[in-house]
């Protein structure tokens, strides 16, 4: 990694500060240690995939390195104090939190994306920056390096950080994330925040047993020894699958990137397919050995089209899982993290969080979490019922082209054709009604819904993650009587836009590989770019997919504003050793652009490595 020019790291202030027991710190405390900034967003994979990334240096370096998140929120719901801290808690965050509402922390270090990532050494000079996930290999060496460098200046102070844990109420379960109803009634729910799943009675309270030790973890075998990391989605299998197959149910096991084997009848858990490596690959439409292959946060499962179908969120797409061929691929979406519907494969999700098949079986429900969008796929084709895109959430009711969600996580196909969603952010269960073309809130006023379960005897269960339980729906909300019809807030997420100079513009990611690494053409280019734009006619000519990652762009002098939506992936391969391991970098952008005329005619952006 480049040594940059020395820069001053910018003060660190906010709103408050999480994970320090009410201590505000300052870079002068911190001054000594070597600090990692994390600018991250709850909302978004990509940071969580770093916050595991993070945690063996944070436990390998615990008397030289503090890691300090920076909150820089993109929807509204995360400006939300307690749901930052619930999201602290939830995601297992072991390091200090600064609350940046407004973003001023983003700002003041050029943060474009999110994740991005600045470290700065013990004397307080910013010394890289870097975007996306993927940095672990790198930050090892960067640390070392800067390690042996201030112990031999006598500026690095060892000892132990700034972390104090917040106390842990004592609650059933802990963050739950996905349910699903039992053939005896019971319910099944995958406790995330204790990595495990608790069978529950009927009434959605009262536990009967445990599947996993609570611990973090990936171990197979019996009910009590088997471990999960953050499980989410849960999928019966049909019965003559789970005979062949010889397991009842799926679990979205999500922070191992892992689906795993339940046998309802002893409690027995299998690894079914994953390596435990987070996907870092290229999209291919072949069916691979199930357990031979990388997943990316698996995060929720529905069985359609005769497969276990798979909402991929690390990567935005959809995968599916044949239980009985044990063989697994890809279903749907490029991996851009995009709005963008047609035939299958080759349409663009974002985050897909939630899915359900509808009672005939011919449509696939799926909650698009990112761009706040209710999709489907039926014969083939992905379409969008609601939402418009990455940028624009709300809570509007009423005809589904003008209503928005906010970040919803869950959906639940009902009888009757219709579908509720579990509109997470908004904390309310919305349902949409494909004969009317309407959308209608049923409830409102739950603490981030996450999912919902229709019952055999019709009750609708929502889990409301943050407060920690099941709730039942009333009965009579579910009828037209029962709905509300809201005209709240629209929003769109507005950071600050990088100007540029109508006609030609000159696109430029910059790469660099980390120290020890070179760019890999072994099986051809070793980079890809892909670029497009919201509204399109933003861009005249520039958009598509090409290996060079400088492009020429020629904007708009007639569209005023707008985002642009760049894709950009480098492939290496450690240098000079004899068995050298291949790694694949990769970033998405949302850039807010505003067209003015003398602004500048270059747009750069850091891949991996040091910002210029």
């Amino acid at each position: 990694m480049a040594t940059s020019p020395r820069v001053r790291a910018p003060e660190l202030k906010g709103r408050q500060w999480l994970n320090t027991g009410g201590r505000d710190l300052t870079l002068a405390d911190l001054r000594g240690r070597i600090l990692i900034l994390d600018f991250w967003t709850f909302c978004c994979i990509n940071c969580l995939h770093v916050l595991d990334e993070l945690r063996p240096l944070e436990q390998k370096y615990a008397d030289v390195l503090v890691a300090v998140g920076v909150h820089s929120p993109k929807f509204e719901h995360e400006k939300d104090p307690a749901a930052l801290a619930a999201a602290v808690e939830r995601y297992g965050v072991h390091h200090p939190v600064l609350d940046d509402p407004e973003l001023d922390m983003w700002q003041q270090y050029a943060a474009r994306a999110w994740p991005t990532l600045a470290v700065v050494d013990p004397e307080g000079y910013v010394v890289a920056t870097m975007a996306g996930e993927g940095h672990a290999e790198g930050l090892t060496r960067l640390i070392d390096e800067l390690i042996g460098v201030h112990e031999a200046k006598g500026t690095l102070r060892r000892g132990d950080g700034p972390y104090v844990p917040p106390a842990e109420p004592e609650t059933a379960l802990r963050f739950p994330g996905k349910a699903v109803a039992l053939p005896d009634g019971h319910l099944l729910v995958s406790d995330s925040a204790r990595h495990r799943l608790v069978e529950l009675e009927p009434d959605g309270e009262t536990p009967v047993r445990v599947i996993g030790s609570g611990q973090r973890g990936r171990a197979d075998g019996p009910a009590e020894a088997a471990s999960f990391a953050e499980p989410q989605g849960l999928c019966l299998l049909p019965r003559h699958v789970a005979e062949v197959a010889g397991y009842d149910l799926v679990v979205a096991d999500t922070v191992n990137h892992l689906l795993r084997g339940v046998r309802l009848t002893t409690g027995e858990v299998t690894t079914v397919a994953g390596t435990g490596r987070p996907w870092r690959s290229t999209v291919d439409d072949h069916a691979h050995d199930a357990v031979s292959v990388d997943l990316s946060s698996p995060w929720d499962l529905a069985w359609y089209d005769g497969k276990v179908i798979v909402a991929m969120a690390g990567i935005h797409q959809l995968w599916w899982f044949d239980p009985v061929k044990r063989t697994a691929g890809m279903y749907a979406g490029t991996t851009v993290e995009a709005l963008r519907d047609g035939p299958l494969p080759d349409v663009w999700l974002a985050q897909p969080s939630g899915l359900a098949a509808s009672a005939d079986g011919t449509r696939l429900w799926v909650a698009d979490s990112e761009t706040s969008a209710l999709r489907y796929v039926e014969d083939g084709v992905l379409s969008t019922a609601v939402g418009q895109g990455l940028f624009d959430f709300g809570h509007v009711d009423g005809p589904a082209d003008q209503a928005l969600l906010q970040h919803p996580l869950g959906v639940c196909a009902l009888p009757d054709g219709s579908v509720l969603v579990a509109d997470t952010y908004n904390g309310a269960v919305r349902r949409f009604d494909p004969a009317t073309g309407l959308v209608g809130t049923v409830a409102g006023g739950l603490a981030e819904p996450s999912d919902l379960v229709l019952t055999a005897d019709g009750a609708v269960l929502v889990v409301e993650s943050t407060a920690h339980r099941l709730t039942q729906l009333a009965p009579g909300a579910l009828t037209a009587t029962g709905a509300d019809t809201v005209a709240g807030p629209r929003h769109r997420t507005e950071r600050r836009p990088t100007d540029l100079a109508p006609g030609e513009v000159t696109l430029e990611v910059v790469f660099t590989p980390a120290p020890g690494q070179k760019l890999d053409e072994t099986y051809g280019p070793s980079t890809r770019l892909v670029v497009s734009a919201s509204p399109p006619e933003l861009l005249l000519s520039g958009a598509g997919t090409g290996t060079d990652l400088s492009r020429p762009l020629v904007v708009n002098p007639a569209v005023a504003e707008g985002v642009l939506q760049v894709v950009a992936q480098a492939a290496t391969c450690d240098a000079d050793v004899e068995h050298a391991a291949c790694h694949l970098t990769r970033q998405d952008w949302g850039v807010p652009v505003r067209v003015v005329d003398g602004a500048p005619t270059r747009l750069p952006l850091v891949l991996r490595g040091l910002d210029p």
